[in-house]
């Protein structure tokens, strides 16, 4: 044990995380130094034994990472080569003629949650932007009713459903079945994602936010270049081809035994590592001869760029929970949350929900959530996706002024700070909590 002591060890804890948020919130620090700064002054506290802290830190550092790290580079490649080979427009254009022009709003609702599935909200939003002021204009509607759904979308599915770094990386804090919640998550953030869609349609028509004519002009479609972009089953084929592998494992592991010839076939192409390479494989049948340079090169050191903080907070979340392992604060905690008598599953909701609010990132309250939540799972009696899953609906509430994704969506759409607020602030509330009674009520039914 580090310490007998569960006051020192609850002390310790606290510190950490609001030491964690100050240094983020008040000072701007990286999230990576921010993190490992606070963990490391843990073992200055006096009553810790230090050689069994150091051990604790590396074994939870090494063991978080070695299974995950290469799957949050390759889905970070995957989503550089969608981002770059014109899938997202291709998406998006595909689902306004399923769904019809005459629902716009549904249908780039729609085109989120699957857009959010492989690439960061953020620059799918980028993208995206002038379509989207486009078609507000084309239909006569204004942003807030055409991009809420939207907006909200990309986000449920980049917190919840891997391949998006932050579900990885939760994924591999809990031990969570990786097939399964893509599953359930894909479940639950498309009934979210069409609350949000509801909500636009109710709160965006009072909400004073014309499109903006300074961005038509700017799409494949606009330009006249559609021909360029690839086919629509070329454009999903990266995205679905591999999530349906994973899954598929799961499904096949569950119905099929052991020594079944489609379920060892299955152990193989569902690993994470396979099916993500077959993704960029085919993400990459879609590049023009002259980027040939740019994706042996360029995208795979952006990609890599992109997912080693993500790689870096991951371990220090794992090292974080195998230090809380050995202290005495986790049962305490625990016992402490069942004795108030509300259901278990709520405490990596608040966990999540305090984490994104506070620093507004979702994949630090992701994160956070699953690092803290993970040794308390036996004594709360919850499942790594139960757990998982919640904390990721937690890490959804709200986007605000703190968030990034906040301001990139705000300023693109050219919508007033209070315009915003109401629209982005309020459907990923309403996003977070139905995400989180889909959950609850998954986890109810013992689904999870």
């Amino acid at each position: 044990m580090i310490t007998e002591s569960a006051l020192i060890a609850i002390g310790g804890l606290v510190a950490v995380v609001a030491l964690l948020f100050l240094l983020i919130t008040r000072f701007k620090w990286h999230v990576f130094v921010a993190l490992l700064v606070p963990i490391v002054l843990f073992a200055l506290i006096p009553g810790i034994n230090r050689q069994t802290f150091i051990d604790a830190f590396e074994q939870g550092f090494g063991r978080t990472i070695q299974g995950i790290a290469v799957v949050i580079v390759l889905g970070s490649i995957l989503a550089e080569a969608l981002k770059h080979t014109g899938g997202i427009e291709r998406i998006t254009i595909s689902m306004i003629r399923w769904v019809g022009e005459a629902r716009m709003p549904l249908a780039l609702t729609l085109s989120g949650f699957v857009i959010g599935l492989a690439i960061f909200s953020d620059v799918g939003y980028l993208i995206l932007n002038p379509l989207v002021h486009s078609a507000a204009i084309n239909s006569g509607l204004n942003m807030s009713v055409m991009a809420t759904g939207l907006v909200g979308a990309m986000q449920l599915t980049h917190a919840m459903v891997p391949p998006t770094p932050g579900p990885l990386a939760a994924v591999a804090l809990v031990g969570a079945d990786i097939g399964q919640i893509i599953l359930y998550g894909g479940l639950v953030t498309l009934v979210a994602s069409l609350a949000g869609w509801g909500y636009a349609q109710i709160v965006g028509p009072h909400i004073e936010s014309p499109p903006s004519r300074e961005f038509v002009g700017q799409s494949f479609v606009d330009q006249g270049r559609e021909s360029e972009l690839p086919s629509t089953w070329r454009a999903y084929a990266p995205i679905l081809i591999p999530l349906a592998l994973i899954a598929g494992q799961s499904v096949a592991a569950f119905a099929l035994p052991e020594e079944h010839l489609v379920n060892a076939a299955m152990l193989y192409l569902g690993w994470p590592v396979v099916a993500l390479g077959i993704g960029i494989l085919l993400a990459y049948r879609n590049t023009h001869a002259d980027q040939s340079k740019v994706r042996s090169s360029e995208w795979i050191e952006e990609a890599l760029r992109a997912s080693a903080m993500i790689i870096m907070v991951t371990g220090l979340g794992g090292a974080l929970s195998q230090i809380l392992r050995e202290t005495p604060a986790v049962d305490f905690i625990a016992q402490a949350v069942v004795s108030t008598g509300l259901p278990a599953i709520f405490l990596p909701f608040v966990l999540g929900v305090a984490g994104n609010m506070i620093t507004g990132s979702t994949t630090v309250g992701v994160i956070t959530a699953a690092s803290v939540a993970a040794p308390m799972m036996g004594t709360l009696g919850l499942s790594p996706e139960a757990t998982m899953l919640a904390g990721a609906a937690g890490s959804m509430i709200i986007k605000y002024v703190n968030s990034s994704y906040f301001w990139v969506c705000a300023s693109l759409s050219r919508m007033s700070l209070k315009a915003a607020l109401v629209s982005f602030g309020g459907v990923t509330l309403v996003n977070g909590l139905t995400a989180m009674v889909m959950v609850y009520l998954l986890w109810s039914v013992g689904a999870i």
